[in-house]
């Protein structure tokens, strides 16, 4: 930023105190800056901030400079709707504050649909493999407060959507639109609004900062008239490399979207060919995003829990055979299962959840199903069918295509659950 925010200068409310929330006051106390006030609807996590509690929020929205609103927060469905609408103006979010309050480091920021937290993983690997001092947080789980920066570091930002509808101030050097499906409408409303959130990563940018983008979405890009220099992705130079890349994770079909960009960004980053693949070659993938967990003769057994739409299973149901596949959970409103030119690969499907209405009728006559209801029973078939399987080579994916509430806290609860149960039932029935 060419111009940083003078904190003292201003008020501020921090509304909402989770994660991110906690740490923007974590943030301002490091700053040794005081002039906020909090809120949180939740009695308890008041509790914790006494001192800083509002009794007046009406009053507070009219008075304070900023409203640092938490991303879980959607304007759409909170009761302060016409409150927040009426000051949108002030709101911002903790990543607009990294910006307005530091200046000389570099950011990477990653947004899309599908593939955001596995292509920043690799990214901070890549560069840290390089000797480029780098940090990694957002959306991925550390808030982008908490990280130190440092003068000329990289700091790789996973930004969700949500943190986006709100964000003014981020300014991409290195901007990646990795893809655009239906998800999160519930939150947004409409699908138009969750596009116009994801193209925000480059309404800053200037002339000398860099734009990738998934091909199909160039001509919205060309339409709106970004700024950022537009790196064409070509996929063949990415598949001429690949052959010498060994690891098993990213040799897999699954992650090309995400190599054909980390690779383009090597390539603007001037990182030789050579220190790219011995890089990849040492990564290790993310927990619950196609993770091969266990080998067990001809078996091999994948969790990827995090797989919470139709659109996130079809990349792995395309880059294997004969699978055996897990499904079920809450799905994404609008979100339809569509398995042409894959329902080769399945040899059966076990149904899980409390919405097995929903995955009958949307593989009704087009895959083997059975109803299973839950983890348990599921890999007990799925292990009864796979000894009768005359084939080689047998998949077990746990790809749920659905989000985790309905049995489950959240989709690492649920992965890890399956990859216990595999593990026990496996040692016993293999």
């Amino acid at each position: 930023m060419s111009h940083i925010l003078n904190l003292k200068k201003f008020s501020f409310l921090v509304f909402g105190l989770g994660t991110t929330g906690c740490s923007v006051v974590k943030y301002f106390k490091k700053k040794n800056f005081y002039n906020y006030s909090v809120w949180d609807d939740n009695i308890t996590l008041r509790k914790k901030f006494k001192r800083k509690i509002i009794t007046n929020l009406s009053k507070s929205f009219e008075k304070v400079d900023f409203i640092v609103l938490s991303p879980g927060i959607s304007l759409n469905k909170t009761k302060y709707k016409k409150k927040l609408i009426k000051y949108r103006k002030k709101i911002i979010t903790d990543i607009d504050l990294l910006y307005l309050t530091n200046e000389n480091f570099k950011s990477i920021v990653v947004t899309g649909s599908n593939g955001k937290s596995t292509t920043c993983k690799i990214i901070a690997h890549l560069l840290k493999k390089n000797k480029f001092a780098v940090k990694l947080g957002g959306n991925i789980g550390t808030p982008v407060l908490n990280l130190k920066i440092k003068k000329n570091i990289f700091v790789v930002i996973e930004t969700s959507s949500f943190q986006l509808s709100h964000s003014k101030f981020i300014h991409a050097n290195y901007a990646i639109l990795l893809n655009i499906t239906n998800d999160h409408l519930d939150w947004h409303g409409t699908m138009q609004n969750y596009i116009k959130s994801k193209l925000k990563i480059f309404n800053l940018q200037n002339k000398n900062d860099f734009a990738l983008i998934n091909n199909k979405l160039k001509k919205i890009f060309y339409e709106k008239k970004y700024l950022g220099k537009l790196v064409s992705l070509k996929s063949n130079s990415y598949k001429k490399i690949k052959k010498n890349i060994k690891n098993d994770y990213l040799k897999s079909n699954i992650n090309d979207q995400n190599m054909n960009f980390v690779f383009s960004l090597s390539k603007i980053l001037k990182i030789k060919d050579k220190n790219f693949v011995n890089a990849m070659n040492t990564f290790i993938g993310l927990a619950h995003r196609y993770e091969i967990f266990l080998k067990k003769k001809n078996i091999t057994f994948i969790n990827d829990s995090k797989a919470t739409s139709f659109e996130s299973s079809k990349a792995a149901l395309s880059s294997n055979k004969n699978i055996f596949w897990i499904v079920g959970g809450l799905p994404k409103e609008k979100d339809k299962i569509d398995l042409k030119n894959i329902r080769r690969n399945i040899i059966k499907s076990y149904i899980i959840g409390k919405n097995i209405n929903y995955f009958k009728k949307q593989l009704n006559n087009k895959v083997n199903f059975s109803i299973t209801k839950n983890l348990k029973n599921s890999i007990v078939e799925v292990l009864k069918d796979v000894r009768l399987f005359k084939k080689d080579c047998s998949i077990v994916l746990f790809s749920p295509a659905a989000a985790s509430f309905d049995q489950f806290r959240n989709f690492e609860i649920r992965g890890n659950k399956f990859k216990k149960l595999c593990k026990s039932y496996a040692k016993k029935n293999i």
